[in-house]
């Protein structure tokens, strides 16, 4: 956008957020490309050790948020605020605060893992024993002790990404922003690399986490924000999320016999709420399903039906996400 300036550029230089003790604030924020509307009115807060996480399929408007939390680029309208200081791509001071891990690896293939890390250390003013010290404890963290001499070139994607996340880390900023860190690793490696965002959060960092898969925002996040068509669609714990979908289990039960007859004893009882039927399955809306499932199972071949099969499905975030907005997360 040229010589545009952001609004948090405009204010100025010693202006800070407000103390509300959060490491991260975002309000109003909004990104426009041309006449697309990227990010559009966004706002969240991201306390001291607490991982947040934004979830929404690819296109959302993840990347576009953390670019802008991170003063890569300037905003159209809205503030960020990191550790009390005002965000944009023109302050020093509160980058300082921040480790961002991007989708694409920026690391050097040539160096080993040790050479990388006392490299980017070095950028960011850390010098002699404390870039050793600092060198060896992340290179701990990250698994990678015992591949420090090898050239990065020959590591796995799984390596080469968790060697990204290190070098996020060396000057142990406030926030670390990780934008789809598991995307495109391993199994293996995808686990290691969520074990140690888990261990992150334990020490008292505060972590920005986008993803589009619902398992890692189910295992990671403290707080889920649901972003879709750079909206925040719903914020909360993934308990409160899912009690927007009206928290209800599904049970399907399976078999023969008199179908129509099990239907209707089991629409009588606690904690069903809805059954459907067919020829040889029933589909019931039940609260509480783990400790309904007994009775249920009980009165059905109590009522003539001989079950084969019975299937609990609880709502997770992508129940949430399907009631929302209308569409599968991964669409």
């Amino acid at each position: 956008m040229g010589e545009h300036m952001s609004v948090q550029d405009a204010q100025p230089a010693a202006t800070s957020g407000p103390d509300t003790g959060d490491v991260l604030v975002v309000e109003g924020l909004r990104r426009r490309f041309g006449d697309l509307v990227a990010v559009d009115g966004v706002d969240f807060r991201i306390g001291h050790g607490e991982t947040y996480g934004l979830l929404g399929p690819n296109g959302a408007g993840k990347t576009t948020t953390i670019s802008m939390v991170a003063g890569l680029i300037p905003a159209d309208e809205g503030t960020v605020t990191v550790a009390g200081q005002l965000m944009g791509p023109r302050r020093v001071d509160p980058k300082r605060h921040i480790g961002l891990v991007p989708q694409d690896l920026a690391i050097y293939p040539e160096l080993t893992a040790r050479e990388n890390l006392t490299f980017f250390g070095k950028l960011q003013g850390i010098t002699g024993a404390d870039l050793k010290g600092r060198v060896a404890e992340v290179l701990e963290l990250i698994g990678l002790t015992d591949r420090a001499k090898e050239a990065s070139k020959n590591f796995s994607g799984g390596m080469k990404r968790r060697l990204n996340i290190g070098i996020g880390l060396l000057h142990q900023p406030s926030l670390l922003i990780l934008d789809e860190p598991t995307v495109g690793v391993d199994p293996q490696s995808r686990n290691s690399i969520l074990e140690s965002v888990e261990a992150l959060s334990g020490e008292g960092m505060a972590v920005l986490y986008t993803t589009h898969y619902m398992e890692e925002a189910e295992r990671l996040c403290d707080r889920i924000g649901i972003i879709d068509s750079g909206t925040i669609q719903a914020e909360g714990t993934r308990e409160e999320l899912i009690r927007l979908t009206g928290g209800v289990d599904q049970i399907r039960l399976s078999g023969s016999g008199d179908v129509a007859a099990a239907a209707e004893a089991l629409r009588g009882m606690p904690k069903v709420e809805q059954v459907d039927a067919d020829r040889h399955t029933l589909r019931l809306t039940v609260r509480e399903a783990p400790t309904a499932v007994a009775d249920i199972v009980t009165g059905a071949s109590a009522a003539g039906m001989s079950l084969s099969d019975v299937e609990i499905s609880r709502p997770n975030l992508e129940s949430v996400f399907l009631h929302l907005t209308g569409k599968a997360l991964r669409d």
